[in-house]
């Protein structure tokens, strides 16, 4: 099967003969969604892969809550995989091809296609979670099905680029992803500095709406400190630090490393999947990637700080989930993180040097450890449960597509 099985004709998909049956049999679900008279709202990103993390879990959330709270909305998240498939859940997946080395993501191959498959589900609104193909094929969808595309910039691929090449790619990629960003209806930032970095690049029509934390599920009384010890094998006296997240550069797995071996004992690191493929360190326990939010909120909230060296994070969902299990962070002053960080719930690096990391975890730990992350709970729960963030968003929907069922939950009447 491949995607030229699919005739693109007048902005439409349709069936042609030789069509292999499980592109079929998506297209048939599809077409037959269209009947339903609530708006849609169609979400599309490549950033969700098996292993993804804050991406993939804001969008989920959104589902559940729109679920709930919006049933005169309806809703879709289109993203690749590794077959057509068009679920009972709503999520709709088109096949592309694996990113080599790049830990479970797929990269669609045509923008036109993919944008020929969104249009089809007569969206209200589209919303793109990312530059690249999806991005791209939602600016082409919203054109053909005339409705508003909203642009949630999740990363900066130019400091991305910057990061992994050299500073030589940083400018070609911040002229590709404006030029991209400047044509939706309105660009989404979960923080000031994503949009500082959108307005530097001449991106316009920039909302901050920051992201939010499922505060049910990550919560304080999944502490179970004693069965962490015991797991990792260590006495009441460790003091354990935790990071969870993907291997990536940009995260600093390196500063965490080299600043608990500065600090040597009672200090341990604790790596939740971020220790994939790296060499034994000396104080530094790798456990493997956690698919259940419930367990990684158990081994959070076990721990007695969480730490995170990114200093060019675009927003930092782990970090609210961590403080949402009612644990201090440290961070670095810079980036998304010292947005949602301050000295009421945790500890700012000056920077992500090493040494000044490990000089920030021990002024955490000179404090009430016990106390900031009291803190750090009460301040989820007020101003970054998932209901917030969502209400907010919502209102966007309704203003851009006009239609007030975004804003206010209306009465559904049932299917035929």
């Amino acid at each position: 099967m491949t995607m030229s099985d699919i005739d693109v004709q007048e902005g439409e998909l349709r069936l042609i003969p030789g069509l292999d049956e499980e592109v079929a049999e998506t297209l048939r679900i599809l077409k037959a969604s269209t009947s339903d008279p609530r708006p849609r709202l169609v979400d599309t990103t490549m950033l969700f892969a098996p292993r993804s993390g804050g991406v993939k879990r804001y969008l989920l959330s959104k589902k559940a809550w729109l679920e709930a709270n919006r049933p005169s909305v309806a809703h879709t998240l289109v993203v690749p995989g590794a077959k057509h498939k068009a679920g009972a859940d709503g999520i709709v997946q088109l096949h592309a091809a694996k990113l080599p080395f790049g830990d479970g993501y797929r990269w669609p191959s045509s923008v036109r296609r993919w944008g020929a498959w969104v249009a089809s589900m007569n969206p209200a609104v589209i919303e793109a979670g990312d530059p690249y193909t999806p991005g791209q094929g939602a600016l082409e969808a919203g054109q053909r099905a005339g409705c508003p595309v909203v642009g949630f910039c999740h990363s900066d691929p130019a400091g991305l680029a910057a990061l992994h090449f050299g500073e030589w790619a940083k400018k070609p990629v911040e002229k590709r992803w404006a030029k991209l960003f400047s044509q939706f209806d309105r660009v989404v930032s979960p923080s000031r500095f994503i949009a500082r970095r959108l307005e530097e690049a001449g991106v316009g029509g920039i909302v901050i709406r920051p992201l939010g934390v499922e505060v049910d599920t990550f919560r304080p009384d999944r502490r179970d400190r004693d069965w962490l010890l015991k797991k990792l094998g260590l006495g009441a006296d460790a003091r354990l630090l935790c990071f969870a997240g993907r291997p990536a550069k940009e995260k600093n797995v390196d500063v965490l490393i080299d600043a608990v071996q500065r600090l040597g004992a009672p200090y341990h690191l604790v790596l939740v999947g971020a220790g994939a493929g790296m060499p034994p360190e000396d104080r530094v326990i790798s456990l493997p990637y956690e698919k259940d939010p419930k367990a990684v909120a158990r081994i959070i909230a076990s721990c007695d700080a969480f730490v995170h060296a990114n200093d060019k994070e675009p927003f930092g969902l782990i970090v609210l989930e961590a403080m949402a299990c009612g644990r201090p962070v440290v961070g670095v002053n810079a980036g998304g993180v010292a947005e949602t960080v301050d000295s009421s719930v945790g500890q700012l690096a000056i920077s992500a040097d090493p040494a000044d990391y490990a000089e920030a975890i021990e002024a955490l730990f000179a404090r009430d450890v016990e106390a900031l992350g009291r803190a750090a709970r009460v301040k989820m729960v007020e101003q970054f449960a998932w209901n917030r963030v969502f209400e907010d968003l919502s209102m966007l929907y309704g203003e851009l597509s006009g239609r007030s069922e975004f804003v206010m939950p209306q009465e559904v009447a049932p299917l035929n």
